[in-house]
């Protein structure tokens, strides 16, 4: 049997998602009713645009949100009120079958969006109403600064070791010898009202463009961002430099199993294929043990946090530079 046919339909049938109420009332008559329900299926997220100054010393910047309506029903002139921060919802149960749906990406007119906090989140409340069809996707407007303040800088990690000796030390001479050649490049930037912005940012995309000498605008890179309160400061991964490779190399291994104690000597080189000179910052990882000492090192460092060092090191135009540096482990 393929089909059923039936001569008419009951009186009352619901062919579509609908919500019914039965309403007990002391009084029968018209009445006003509020209802307030949770529908899924509408999904928003912030996407960021940024424009690199020439100078690569600031930049332009463009907040968008991104309204996506997977709903089944279209709203009309509705009042859009967006929460950002990380909302706690109790995990459902069962499975939904996901219908494909064709997305229609609509920019709309800049509307006024107000920011306010509310609760232990951030609210944006657009000040006028938003039409968002079914299956459609639509991009408002919410945030814009100029010439906000920007350093571009360069990280060499050259350990791609990322596991600590916490139980006891790592005695192994070949654990976290491999090296990357790859030098980061970063760049940040103050949320601050100093900078030109100074608002709660919600977590999103942030897409990183710069003008080239035609006037045409291409994309070098982005990054992800958390939600990011005023006055703090953003940092981006947008990509590895090009012309500036690094190479780290152990130079030296001891253990003394009496004395309790274990010494490790680095080596790292950074070439510079830049017509310019550049400064970059050397990250290392002291994961071994807890409890370390520089016993000697090329150039001065900073203690970034308990297994963290940093060296800031210039590297002239088509030159290299070299640091060492030698730790000793006890426990």
């Amino acid at each position: 049997m393929k089909e059923f046919t039936f001569p008419a339909l009951p009186e009352g049938l619901i062919t579509r998602p609908t919500l019914v109420w039965q309403v007990e009332a002391a009084q029968g008559g018209s009445q006003d009713v509020e209802v307030t329900y949770l529908t899924n299926g509408v999904n928003w997220q912030a996407t960021y645009n940024v424009i690199l100054a020439d100078d690569e010393k600031s930049l332009d910047l463009t907040g968008w949100v991104t309204l996506d309506n997977q709903s089944g029903t279209s709203y009309r002139d509705a009042k859009l009120k967006l929460i950002a921060g990380d909302i706690h919802r109790a995990p459902t149960r069962g499975y939904a079958d996901e219908v494909p749906a064709y997305k229609a990406m609509e920019a709309a007119p800049a509307p006024p969006v107000e920011e306010r906090a509310f609760f232990e989140y951030h609210l944006y409340e657009v000040q006028r109403p938003v039409t968002v069809k079914d299956r459609q996707t639509k991009q408002i407007e919410f945030a814009t600064a100029s010439d906000v303040p920007a350093d571009k800088f360069f990280v060499y990690d050259g350990s791609q070791t990322r596991f600590w000796g916490y139980y006891e030390p790592l005695s192994d001479p070949s654990y976290g010898i491999a090296t990357n050649k790859k030098v980061m490049v970063m760049i940040e930037f103050d949320n601050s009202e100093e900078a030109g912005l100074g608002i709660p940012l919600p977590k999103g995309t942030l897409r990183v463009y710069k003008n080239d000498v035609d006037g045409s605008t291409l994309l070098i890179g982005e990054d992800a961002i958390d939600h990011t309160p005023k006055d703090e400061t953003v940092r981006l991964y947008i990509g590895d430099a090009f012309d500036i490779v690094g190479e780290r190399v152990q130079t030296d291994f001891k253990v003394d199993t009496n004395k309790r104690r274990m010494d490790e000597a680095f080596e790292i080189t950074l070439r510079n294929h830049k017509d310019e000179d550049v400064e970059v910052r050397v990250v290392e990882h002291l994961y071994r043990w807890s409890e370390w000492q520089i016993l000697e090192s090329s150039q001065e460092y900073d203690k970034k946090d308990s297994q963290t060092i940093e060296f800031r090191v210039p590297v002239k135009a088509n030159g290299e530079a070299v640091v060492t540096y030698t730790v000793r482990y006890e426990w």
